[in-house]
């Protein structure tokens, strides 16, 4: 690969493991858990000794700590408890604690199952898979056909089924968009619209089996409760995926308003904004626009929805009464505005101009209202009756 050529793009395949296969690995989480709580505590025992100075365990520590340990199991080898190890030290890294919370590997309240691996662990053997000298068989097995797989692991979900999960490097397709730019604003009555007047509608996948959940937990149905959870999980992401797909396939510059999920699931609003799944969107535009050469930027929406994309004055509709108003008019050059599509414009045209130095200046081209917006609401009615 010359300098020239892009970076390979690194991809998470997920595959589902066969049923043959659930005792086995189940058997397996149990001595990860083992190895993942001899590292949580010797790890806390360094950090808060009775005497001496403190020490956070690195994992090449833990690995020293714990060589030979592969010989108390049956089924996980050296690697995998390195694996362990080096997972154990990132995340303890990047909470910033001594101590993580213990792999509970019984009781209804047990962690879900993983078991990492490395890449020379998993090797191939005419239909199956080779880990550890078991043999593993998984669907859709002809998409490792000719792929370098790197590390990964097995992880259970919350059905129960487990799934390989393996890390592999694509090079990177770099394309044409046929158009130039375009600007995302991310809402609840249609979760996503662009600047061109494309629109995804809120298909809430939650809400329309919400029913359905409750009935079964009343039940005692948990296993199909949860089933009914990964449906809508299932549905939310290929909705997502297909969007974001055809949004990087089109446009060479993607606007992103930064609509903060964070602080509106502690609202009333809070089933809505996660039904909506508007940071898996933004993940998906930000690594597909990656491998296709695209530029995926987050803006400040702050005043997007009042301010006027054509004359640039504040006088759209505004708190919390004024969210019902779709369809408003500018008091200024008297233009008519979808709510959605005027503030997926201000975004794009956001991302155009160029980033302040001190980054608090407040934005120039944006009037304060000069009239009232309830004089023309009568009009407005008026006009989206008659279209």
């Amino acid at each position: 690969m010359t300098a020239a050529d892009p970076a390979p793009s690194v991809r998470t395949l997920r595959l589902k493991v066969k049923r043959e296969a659930y005792a086995w690995l189940n058997a397996a989480a149990i001595e990860v858990n083992a190895v993942w709580n001899f590292a949580n505590e010797t790890s806390d025992k360094a950090a808060r000794p009775f005497a001496g100075p403190s020490r956070f365990l690195s994992a090449f520590d833990l690995d020293k700590l714990s060589a030979g340990a592969c010989e108390c199991f049956e089924r996980i080898g050296s690697e995998t408890i390195q694996r362990v190890n080096a997972e154990y030290a990132t995340r303890r890294r990047q909470f910033k604690r001594s101590k993580l919370r213990w792999r509970k590997s019984y009781g209804s309240h047990r962690s879900l199952g993983w078991v990492p691996f490395k890449a020379e662990q998993l090797r191939r053997k005419g239909q199956c898979l080779r880990f550890s000298g078991k043999a593993i068989r998984v669907f859709e097995k002809e998409s490792l056909e000719g792929v370098r797989c790197r590390s990964g692991c097995f992880a259970e979900d919350s059905v129960g089924d487990w799934w390989l999960c393996v890390a592999m490097a694509r090079p990177a397709e770099r394309s044409y968009a046929p158009r130039q730019a375009v600007g995302l604003d991310l809402g609840l009555k249609d979760t996503v619209a662009t600047s061109d007047g494309q629109k995804l509608e809120a298909a809430q996948f939650y809400r329309h089996i919400e029913r359905k959940i409750a009935l079964a937990q009343r039940r005692g149905h948990k296993r199909q409760a949860k089933r009914l959870h990964r449906s809508a999980a299932r549905r939310r992401k290929d909705a997502l995926h297909k969007f974001s797909r055809r949004i990087v396939d089109q446009y060479q510059r993607i606007v992103v308003g930064d609509v903060s999920t964070v602080k509106l699931v502690k609202t009333r609003m809070a089933k809505s904004v996660l039904d909506a799944g508007w940071g898996m969107l933004k993940n998906y535009l930000q690594y597909k626009g990656r491998e296709a050469g695209r530029d995926v930027i987050i803006v400040n929406e702050q005043y997007t929805t009042q301010t006027c994309s054509s004359c640039g004055s504040r006088s759209g509709p505004r708190g919390v009464s004024g969210l019902n108003v779709r369809i408003w008019m500018c008091g200024e050059c008297g233009d008519i505005h979808d709510r959605d599509v005027n503030a997926a414009k201000n975004i794009l045209s956001a991302g155009r101009c160029p980033p302040s130095v001190r980054g608090n200046e407040s934005p120039g081209s944006v009037a304060e209202p000069s009239q009232p917006y309830g004089r023309y609401e009568a009009r407005i009615s008026a006009l989206a009756a008659a279209a």
